[in-house]
């Protein structure tokens, strides 16, 4: 090879070399150089990512991008006292204290008349239970009343001590029987007279009280307020626990064994004991507006004494409501018990020649007062 051909071969080598090397450089990105941050004169190199927001296009109807504006003028204060949450109790409770007043006064008037007043006060607990297959009912009623008139002592009109355990059971949650354990205990507070005479009480604190057991079933509706109880084995106890009374022979216990000069040999009995069946009812419903009728019923006849002869007590009370507090109560209650005696008669030297026989007893109120739950 000559020497131009040589020289003209790397001529043409140079040229597309240096093509080349231009074409690769400009496809080589230049180098990122980061930002630096001094630290302590140590370098630090960080890399900053920066993404502008895009730009809201459709901005729905129903959005308001406005600054909110907080105003107290239409804000108005609580009605009724917040209500703390509570844990929910299977127990109901009811607190009633009551107070009714009757009065007649007379001045110059002449029809006759005496002046009078009438007072009854009474207090009633309810505590009941209830959860899924048990149901407690215990009830304790208080009532007591004087009545006064002029020329006259004060006189009891009203004395009653109650008290009522029923507790049941139950097989599954529809049903509305149950299987019933019921205790019902009743006296009174002070002597009862048969007025005029307050020489002599005719009862007195438990002479007589009343004790009734027993087992049974019980129907008892959603509302709780209609109570049915059957009870085919029940003992009744009644105590007489004044001993003057015990040896009169009182309310059906064993009397006093006298001698010839009625002088006791042996002591009245102070207990009588009974076993038969007792059938309960209790009912309340409301017949208008205001307007309110309960009615309990016992019944009662022994196994062992007079079979077939039943003991009532009966009580209905109508009560209409004012309002919250004043009410107007019309109430009835009869007694029938073969145990109670009426017009006993004595000769003179004071020998019982007949001693009584038993009566209906009927008692009538008619009272307006207050009422206050608590």
């Amino acid at each position: 090879m000559s020497t131009f051909e040589h020289w003209a071969k790397s001529l043409v080598c140079f040229f597309f070399l240096s093509t080349f090397m231009v074409f690769a450089q400009d496809s080589i990105p230049s180098p990122i150089v980061p930002d630096t941050i001094v630290i302590d004169t140590m370098a630090i190199d960080t890399i900053v990512i920066r993404k502008t927001q895009e730009k809201i296009k459709h901005i729905p109807r129903g959005v308001n991008l406005t600054n909110p504006v907080i105003s107290f003028k239409r804000t108005k204060p609580l009605k009724d006292r917040y209500d703390r949450f509570r844990v929910p109790s299977f127990w109901t409770k009811e607190n009633t204290f009551g107070l009714n007043i009757s009065e007649a006064a007379f001045v110059n008037w002449n029809a006759g008349g005496d002046n009078a007043v009438s007072g009854l006060g009474f207090l009633k607990f309810v505590r009941n239970y209830k959860f899924r297959y048990v149901k407690w009912d215990n009830n304790i009623e208080l009532r007591y009343g004087l009545n006064a008139q002029e020329g006259r002592k004060l006189r009891k009109s009203e004395d009653v001590i109650r008290l009522s355990s029923n507790l049941g059971y139950r097989r599954d949650t529809i049903s509305n029987w149950y299987y019933s354990v019921q205790l019902n205990f009743n006296t009174q507070f002070s002597n009862g007279y048969k007025y005029p005479d307050r020489e002599t009480p005719i009862s007195r604190f438990m002479a007589p009280g009343y004790l009734l057991f027993g087992a049974g079933t019980s129907y008892i509706s959603k509302n709780q307020k209609f109570n049915l109880y059957l009870s085919p084995l029940t003992m009744k106890s009644t105590f007489v626990l004044d001993q003057d009374l015990a040896d009169k022979g009182s309310f059906g216990v064993e009397k006093a064994v006298l001698d010839d000069n009625g002088n006791v040999i042996t002591p009245g009995e102070n207990l009588l004991m009974e076993l038969g069946i007792l059938i309960t009812h209790n009912w309340q419903v409301n017949l208008a507006k205001n307007v309110d009728m309960k009615s309990r019923l016992n019944l009662y006849t022994d196994y062992l004494n007079s079979f077939g002869n039943v003991d009532v007590d009966w009580e209905l009370n109508l009560t209409l409501k004012v309002n919250k507090y004043i009410q107007t109560t019309i109430g009835t209650q009869m007694i029938y018990d073969d145990d109670i005696l009426f017009d006993e008669v004595k000769n003179d030297d004071g020998t019982v020649i007949d001693p009584g026989e038993p009566k209906i007893q009927f008692k009538q109120v008619l009272a307006v007062g207050i009422a206050y739950d608590f």
